[in-house]
């Protein structure tokens, strides 16, 4: 694995405990419950990608290493870096919008990376976050329709009809 490589993983890595971070703060300061443990789902879902890094890291080490990476507080550029000021402003309907954006643009540079990787284990990791990523995407939009009480989806047809 050339060093651009294991660079662009770890730099992945981090991206995805911001994105982590940033979830656990929107939890933190939700009123809304259901959207608290959705937050908290998504938190918990980015700290499964960020290990999905750490696994195919060279460098990476054992669980403890991956503990300890996730408990420090080291912050990149990307989508979700300066968590604090991301949420410094803080409505659940304005978190909804901005991780719209963010898992849009992360999903989007997860593609461009897995565009320029040669390792098909690697690039299969950063598919596969991308594909994750693009789910994210999905279900925030579900949950911005709950909050907002727009028609879900599924009930289109129903309100159509009548």
């Amino acid at each position: 694995m050339t060093k651009e490589v294991i660079a662009a993983i770890h730099n992945a890595m981090k991206v995805e405990k911001n994105a982590m971070n940033f979830y656990l703060a929107c939890a933190g300061q939700s009123q809304d419950e259901k959207c608290k443990n959705f937050f908290n789902l998504l938190a918990r879902e980015e700290k499964e990608h960020a290990h999905s890094f750490f696994a195919i890291d060279p460098e990476g080490g054992d669980e403890n290493n991956f503990t300890t990476f996730i408990a420090t507080s080291d912050d990149v550029e990307g989508p979700f870096a300066n968590v604090g000021k991301l949420v410094a402003d803080f409505t659940e309907r304005k978190a909804m919008l901005l991780a719209l954006d963010k898992e849009k643009a992360l999903a989007e540079q997860l593609r461009a990376m897995a565009a320029k990787i040669a390792d098909p284990e690697v690039k299969k990791v950063y598919e596969w976050n991308a594909r994750s990523t693009d789910h994210h995407f999905q279900l925030i939009e579900e949950e911005y329709s709950r909050l907002m009480g727009m028609v879900h989806a599924t009930d289109v047809d129903t309100y159509v009809r009548e």
